[in-house]
């Protein structure tokens, strides 16, 4: 895993470059645009301040001429979880948010079609798997009235622990906070209890120690400060955990077509510089949380405590890879239906050489 993301070291900086507020086109004279925005599931994560907060809330009206005006917030500052996201854009009372695929999926189940656990053992294949699935997702989601405009990764999902851990076999009987949905499965089949805990109460969780581990980004977890109460990283890329930006369906249709278009536009950028950030802060938290600051230039480096950092056997990469067909997706189709079984193989199955067999 190391050298492959390595070599992307600098393709996030590029990206800066490229797809930075500048680049988005610009917007005619009109009507005022007024836009709320509640997007990351931390203020302190790159996501949010790498990005969204250069690209969405300053960038949106620089470029536009100030005719759009963001507010935008994370989901700690508005109090709200990823199930609960979902809920107010569907509501109205927000105009575009971005939840974490898998905590949605509760009430979408298809969501989690492009990044089940043991699916994707590339970032590149995460990427392709949702583009193919994100029409078809599209179609389930506006029967609830809203829609994805962009799609975007967290760096891969580890395991962050309280006690040593060198195998998937440590972590059997540990209490595991996952995302939901096919973590849960994944950790179900080799002995673990998964727990559901909303990722703003999970430092406390780990504190604690209601829970064991904690699953999220290599990343996610250094800009929320898990290091300070875990010592041990298990860097099993277990998902990627795909998310994206859902708009309202009714605003999004209502929107003039040229500010329709100058958004759409923009989000295309995000996407893309959301993708390159997810590559290149997989590697960088891991180094970050192990405190080598060589490593370290997107998160905070752990000077005081390093964690230990254990990479993945390969026989537990056979094991996560395994799981997919005898737990994962058997589970996941029996939650959303025989109908997503064959969404699956005909749109995911051909890229991940991976098919579901009804039993």
């Amino acid at each position: 895993m190391t050298s492959r993301y390595r070599l992307a070291a600098t393709a996030f900086a590029a990206a800066l470059t490229q797809l930075g507020p500048g680049a988005a086109q610009t917007l005619p004279p009109g009507p005022p645009v007024a836009i709320t925005m509640v997007t990351q599931l931390s203020p302190t994560i790159p996501q949010y301040t790498k990005v969204d907060i250069p690209m969405l809330r300053e960038g949106i009206p620089e470029k536009s001429g100030g005719r759009i005006k963001v507010t935008l917030a994370s989901w700690p500052e508005r109090a709200l979880t990823g199930p609960e996201l979902l809920r107010v854009i569907r509501s109205g009372q927000i105009d575009i948010g971005a939840p974490a695929l898998p905590t949605v999926a509760g009430d979408v189940p298809m969501l989690e079609m492009s990044d089940l656990a043991g699916l994707n053992p590339s970032h590149a294949q995460s990427r392709k798997v949702i583009d193919a699935v994100l029409p078809e997702v599209n179609k389930e989601l506006e029967r609830f009235g809203v829609r994805i405009i962009a799609t975007f990764p967290y760096p891969a999902q580890v395991f962050y622990c309280r006690e040593p851990v060198t195998s998937l076999a440590d972590l059997k009987g540990r209490r595991i906070r996952t995302a939901g949905g096919s973590t849960n499965d994944f950790v179900q089949s080799f002995g673990a209890q998964p727990t559901a805990i909303g990722f703003p109460e999970v430092y406390g969780a780990l504190e604690r120690g209601v829970v064991d581990c904690a699953i999220t980004g290599t990343a996610t977890g250094n800009g929320a400060r898990w290091y300070e109460v875990t010592r041990h990283m298990y860097a099993l890329p277990v998902s990627w955990g795909n998310s994206a930006y859902f708009a309202n369906l009714a605003w999004w249709n209502k929107l003039d077509p040229d500010v329709r278009a100058f958004l759409q536009a923009t989000f295309k950028q995000v996407e893309d510089q959301q993708w390159a950030l997810g590559l290149e802060a997989t590697e960088d938290g891991i180094a970050c949380n192990a405190g080598k600051k060589e490593g370290c230039r997107i998160g905070h480096v752990v000077e005081n405590k390093p964690m230990t950092v254990t990479r993945p056997t390969e026989a537990d990469m056979a094991t996560l890879r395994a799981s997919l067909s005898t737990a994962v997706l058997p589970a996941w189709v029996k939650r959303c239906g025989e109908r997503c079984g064959e969404a699956y193989n005909r749109l995911v199955a051909p890229i991940t050489g991976v098919r579901y067999e009804p039993k």
